[in-house]
């Protein structure tokens, strides 16, 4: 027997769970369809190593509007990391060592040399498309950008696994755009967006907020729950999931990531600006490794390169007896995170003296639900896809952080998107809004 509702949402990431509770609170009847056993997507609160840990998405901050106003609205609290009393980066070969804001001042020139132009390609983060030309700007990667600087060793080592850290990709592949929005994002400052990006995060994990606003959907939200097929005419459409059963829905909203949309079995099929980035791929194919250490140690930061395994290390957890470091490379095929002597050894770039203890993460390139970390556009998919990609297809709705305007990526990019597809879905559902709109 067929199911009937007005919506049905496929994933319950942010986006997904956002763009239900909107139209639950609407009044229209939701089913949220997760093919994982959790909520969250790519965020995902787990406990490992004696500790609370992020192995997806992460950090927020108050520059961000959406996830902000969310933090504010369920009264949840925010935390950071502890602050590093030293820092390791390389010239080469050679290891340096000073304190964090001996580095920044080495990036700086670099940084402030990359960006200056930001504020005229995206004078608006909202409007990421909106500036002549910007669909030039487009074409250039990152690493072609930073080579133009002619940057001494030191400063192009740095500047280098500061933006793997930032784009967990080989540069070559990120577009230079990328820089751009997300510094427009924090109105052309670097030294904020280096802030916004990596500092800040909630004290009870990203599950606090995906539990909060799922509690606050009223949605029908099942887990284990593959989409199997989608068929979708003039008027409505049929979801095939699980073990073979079926749902008809006025409309639908996926929040898949852009890696594997061309994937789902959709008939009538997809367009080409919504398939081709799908099939391309995001440039970000990095690791994200949490790593024990026997203890005490002085919090620090370390910088690589991105051709080593880790490009980035970080001190996230500190007591007595232990520490727990989060780190960062470019690509995922470098490093089993699991492997405790691997792990050793690319510590072992800056420092010999850190016995690692335990090691986990979650290999998110390898995921079926997911093949891709966060966002980060290859050179020309910004401008020539993301108009697409927004767009519904009949009673086909789209939201993901991938499809943001201002903080694509990130779980505020996840919310902006979610926010965005439960209006027009609400908008496009004529008797809906009749029987919704208040009387005089």
């Amino acid at each position: 027997m067929t199911e009937t509702t007005d919506v049905v949402v496929v994933g319950a990431g942010f986006a997904g769970l956002v763009t239900a509770r909107e139209l639950t609170r609407q009044g229209l009847d939701v089913v949220v369809l997760e093919a994982r056993d959790r909520i969250g997507g790519r965020t995902w609160t787990d406990h490992r190593l004696g500790r609370d840990l992020e192995m997806g998405g992460t950090w927020l901050h108050w520059t961000q509007p959406h996830s902000w106003a969310e933090v504010t609205r369920y009264g949840l609290e925010v935390t950071r990391g502890p602050r590093s009393e030293e820092t390791y980066w390389l010239a080469g070969s050679h290891v340096r060592r000073g304190n964090l804001e001996d580095f920044m001042q080495l990036i700086d020139p670099g940084m402030t040399r990359l960006l200056e132009d930001t504020m005229k390609w995206i004078p608006r983060p909202d409007r990421p498309l909106a500036a002549p030309g910007i669909e030039d700007v487009d074409q250039f990667n990152l690493q072609e950008k930073l080579d133009q600087l002619d940057l001494s060793e030191d400063e192009r080592n740095a500047n280098e696994a500061a933006w793997v850290g930032h784009f967990n990709a080989p540069l070559d592949r990120c577009a230079y755009a990328n820089a751009l929005r997300w510094t427009a994002a924090t109105a052309g400052s670097w030294h904020l967006m280096h802030e916004a990006s990596a500092i800040f995060r909630l004290t009870g994990g990203t599950r606090s907020l995906a539990d909060a606003i799922a509690r606050d959907s009223g949605a029908d939200i099942r887990l284990g729950s593959a989409v199997a097929s989608i068929e979708h005419d003039g008027g409505s459409a049929l979801v095939t999931y699980g073990a073979g059963r079926t749902i008809s829905a006025s409309r639908v909203v996926l929040t898949v990531p852009q890696n594997i949309l061309h994937q789902l079995d959709i008939t009538p099929g997809l367009s080409e600006g919504k398939l081709r980035p799908s099939i391309e791929k995001t440039a970000s194919r990095g690791v994200k490794a949490w790593i024990r250490v026997r203890g005490p140690i002085k919090p620090f930061f370390a910088y690589s390169s991105q051709h080593h395994p880790l490009a980035v290390v970080r001190t996230e957890f500190v007591s007595e007896t232990d520490a727990v470091l989060v780190a960062f490379g470019a690509d995922a095929t470098r490093l089993d995170v699991n492997d405790v002597q691997a792990v050793r050894s690319a510590l072992q770039v800056w420092r010999n003296d850190l016995e690692v203890l335990e090691c986990t993460g979650h290999d998110w390139m390898a995921d079926p639900y997911s093949q891709e970390t966060w966002l980060i556009q290859q050179p020309g998919q910004l401008t020539r896809y993301l108009a697409a990609q927004q767009e519904n297809a009949g009673v086909l709705h789209f939201a993901s952080s991938d499809y943001a305007n201002i903080w694509a990526g990130f779980i505020d990019g996840a919310i902006e998107s979610g926010l965005r597809a439960a209006r027009n879905v609400r908008a496009s559902i004529p008797a809906a809004t009749a029987e919704l709109a208040p009387t005089t």
